[in-house]
């Protein structure tokens, strides 16, 4: 079924976690630049935890994995296994997308494998542009129908889409070439649908809040390695892991804060000059 519903707890406010690139290895010791990635995911879960927020449910987007390892999923749904709520997720360009629609439904019942969201007067669509063994996206035409057919179905709802690679550049050159390379294709076809008020991605690891054609674009914090922004070439931020909570309510308003560990608690290697 690709299709679910949620009821919120709290009728006219939908409270949502968003995670993202974990980059998750066979090994919980491994590292990604001098971070231990499973635990900084773990203290990030640990720091939500601790903030006491309601969660309706939680959307992952993307880069579960760094190696595409059956392994780095098991930890994930072992990681995630605190949060008090269903878990959405879409893949990233370091998942094995298949695998993860594969085998989530075998290994927890938490994470849910269904590719559209229905949540009171909202519709979410959960997008795969993963390109498989390259950095940069595409969203191939059936996704591209999938999500208009959706929008179609429930056209009286509004919409968010979405999915890992931020459509809009983000004025560092070497990750403007990584970005959805058919950006135009889905910004056009986004934008034809009035109900779409916000695409929600990954990718870049750094906070991103833009317009793109009346539509707000926002990226999140990765929950592991920070990209520095406005950069010409690769570098690592000092910024901690983070994670972004939003607020939908029944009349089209959203509200988002990123949040974020201290820096000193998970520093990277600075002298890597890529990955």
């Amino acid at each position: 079924m690709d299709t679910e519903c949620i009821a919120p707890a709290h009728p006219g406010e939908i409270h949502i976690l968003q995670l993202t690139d974990s980059h998750l290895f066979a090994s919980r010791d491994a590292r990604l630049l001098g971070i231990a990635t499973a635990d900084s995911l773990g203290r990030v879960i640990e720091a939500v935890l601790a903030e006491g927020r309601h969660l309706d449910f939680v959307i992952m987007t993307g880069d579960v994995s760094q190696d595409y390892s059956l392994e780095s999923y098991e930890i994930f749904a072992e990681l995630i296994r605190g949060l008090p709520c269903p878990v959405f997720f879409l893949p990233g360009n370091h998942d094995d997308g298949p695998l993860m629609y594969r085998i989530f439904p075998r290994i927890t019942s938490q994470v849910h494998v269904a590719k559209c969201l229905l949540c009171e007067d909202w519709v979410f669509c959960f997008l795969n542009s993963e390109v498989y063994g390259v950095a940069h996206g595409w969203l191939q035409r059936d996704e591209i129908e999938f999500m208009n057919a959706r929008l179609r179905e429930h056209q009286d709802r509004r919409a968010v889409i979405c999915l890992h690679h931020y459509p809009l550049l983000v004025d560092s050159a070497w990750l403007d070439t990584q970005t959805l390379h058919n950006q135009n294709e889905f910004l056009s076809a986004v934008s034809q649908r009035e109900q779409v008020k916000m695409i929600l991605c990954g990718h870049v690891h750094q906070e991103q809040d833009r317009q793109a054609g009346g539509i707000r674009c926002l990226a999140t914090p990765s929950t592991s390695i920070q990209f520095a922004p406005l950069s010409h070439d690769f570098g690592l931020d000092s910024k901690g892991p983070g994670w972004r909570y939003l607020t939908l309510y029944r009349d089209g308003g959203v509200s988002t804060e990123v949040h974020r560990l201290p820096p000193d608690l998970f520093v990277p290697d600075y002298g890597v000059r890529g990955y």
